[in-house]
């Protein structure tokens, strides 16, 4: 028996199982995509989006509109969402950190189900981990550099010169019948002309087919599993890469999206005027991607945007091919769906690109459930929810919806259940984001909420700024309000520590975020 197997064996004392017919539980397909943030089509979150494919699933089931993360960031926001705690409560604050090692004795969510007789299968970016006892089968490919593989698109020491030039060079060679490519595509210098390792910070059109996108692997995987008819009841995830840096896809996706007909997004120049120096810096950071004013310089804008959008609609008609797949399976009529993204991403917003702040752009996310077809007279199918929801809720609501107990360590988040079924209730409710360990967002119904470390606030009213343009923090008509909201952070003292391998702070970008 592997190490893994015998801590998933250890992990389970005290889990109590079911196992067998004893109870009729559903199949869960859980479908994660990877930096999405609200540009589909049910969320309204671009005017020039192309997402006719999961606009379909969520008229099955419900849309929460005003749904966030717990760590804008991709480790800390997939450990939060497997294990059902906030990050102040795993120790997972950064990319470089592990839940094995910071809490082992969390019950993370495919273990728990399989501790319940389900089967569970898991294909392309989920945990961003290793985790191979989490699932009975898997498959990963590479991703992030597909088509290329890595070796092939990292620099080399003849290459290195030109990197911060006006006339980077790093060429891949596609093989026989196929031209050449030139990296960067979009041929934008290097902000780290230093690292001999390719630029994730790029975007444009590939001469290739989509069999050679890994996000198209891992759907021919999960299509196979869903074409088969397993005795016991399976938690099938699926973790589509794009639209994640770099922003490749096939070129018939880029040809709904003319560059020069691209809809940018509003970003006023005098926006960061009512910030605090570290609201300024965490807006200014280029850790995770690069620097808006880089991409202007070189007048990227549009085709970054573009390319976002064309990345977004190939990942979208992959989530087809899965749905034509499920549709024509036996397992439609019992199974759930959840399509979530794991967190939101600037694209020049706040004069910031990438993830890791704290305002809506970075926090908000797409989530929708689509409960199983023989439930569907109890739950509100094709209506929207507006009550501010976290993405720590989904552990505890597929166990509820799977009729499985919770696990023996407890979990942050709040079944969704009931807002499945009424889903225009008031709740009432604020949900936490923290970033960078030691910041935090709060989020409710109507207002954004963010404390930084030093003690400096914003304010947004949602009501009346959308795009969170106006700082209203310092109107003392808001006090309350304000001392509300934060009452959802935690006190110093009940926060897991900050380690060594956790984030930098944005004065001091850490390489391994992009």
């Amino acid at each position: 028996m592997n190490f893994f197997r015998l801590l998933a064996l250890v992990t389970f004392i005290g889990v109590p199982t079911i196992r067998g017919a004893e109870v009729n539980r559903p199949n869960i397909l859980f479908i994660a995509i990877d930096d999405l943030n609200d540009w589909v089509g049910f969320l309204k979150g671009h005017p020039q989006t192309r997402t006719p494919n999961m606009d379909r699933l969520a008229q099955r089931g419900v849309v929460f509109a005003n749904a966030h993360c717990a760590v804008p960031f991709c480790v800390p926001s997939r450990a939060a969402v497997f294990s059902g705690r906030h990050s102040f409560h795993s120790g997972v604050y950064s990319n470089g950190d592990d839940i094995r090692r910071s809490a082992p004795n969390f019950v993370l969510l495919p273990q728990q189900l399989k501790a319940q007789g389900y089967r569970t299968l898991g294909t392309g970016k989920l945990m961003h981990q290793k985790r191979p006892d989490l699932f009975d089968e898997s498959f990963t490919p590479e991703q992030r550099w597909a088509p290329f593989a890595l070796k092939e698109v990292s620099y080399t020491p003849e290459d290195l010169p030109s990197k911060g030039t006006h006339n980077p060079r790093h060429v891949v060679h596609m093989g026989a019948g196929k031209a050449d490519v030139v990296l960067p595509l979009n041929r934008m210098p290097s902000e780290r002309p230093n690292r001999l390792d390719a630029e994730a910070f790029d975007w444009g059109p590939l001469d290739v087919e989509d069999e050679a996108m890994g996000d198209t692997q891992i759907t021919d995987w999960a299509v196979k599993h869903l074409r088969s008819s397993p005795t016991e009841p399976f938690f099938l995830a699926v973790g589509f890469y794009r639209p994640h840096l770099p922003l490749f896809a096939p070129a018939k996706y880029f040809a709904p999206f003319p560059v020069e007909q691209i809809v940018l997004p509003k970003v006023p120049g005098d926006d960061l005027g009512d910030l605090s120096a570290t609201g300024r810096s965490v807006a200014l950071d280029p850790a995770t991607a690069g620097s808006h004013a880089h991409v202007l310089k070189y007048k990227q804008w549009q085709a970054a945007v573009a390319a976002y959008l064309a990345c977004i609609y190939f990942v979208d008609a992959q989530i087809g091919r899965l749905l034509d797949a499920f549709d024509g399976s036996s397992h439609r009529d019992n199974t759930v769906i959840v399509l979530w993204g794991d967190h939101g991403w600037h694209l020049g917003e706040k004069q910031h690109w990438g993830k890791l702040t704290g305002w809506e752009r970075a926090t908000r996310v797409p989530l929708l459930i689509v409960p199983a077809q023989r439930d569907r007279a109890t739950f509100a199918v094709g209506q929207t929810s507006g009550e501010a929801v976290s993405l720590l809720d989904l552990y505890p609501t597929l166990l509820d919806l799977s009729n499985s107990p919770p696990p023996v360590t407890g979990l942050d988040g709040t079944s969704l259940v009931p807002l499945l079924r009424e889903p225009a209730r008031a709740t009432d409710r604020a949900v936490l984001t923290s970033f960078y360990g030691e910041h935090f967002a709060v989020r409710d119904e109507r207002w954004r909420y963010i404390r930084y470390a030093d003690g400096s606030e914003e304010l947004y009213d949602h009501r009346v700024d959308q795009d969170e343009l106006r700082n209203v923090a310092g109107n003392p008509e808001h006090a309350a309000v304000k001392a509300r909201l934060a009452r959802e952070i935690p006190p110093k003292e009940k926060r897991a520590a900050v380690t060594p391998t956790g984030p930098a702070r944005p004065a001091e970008p850490k390489a391994s975020g992009r």
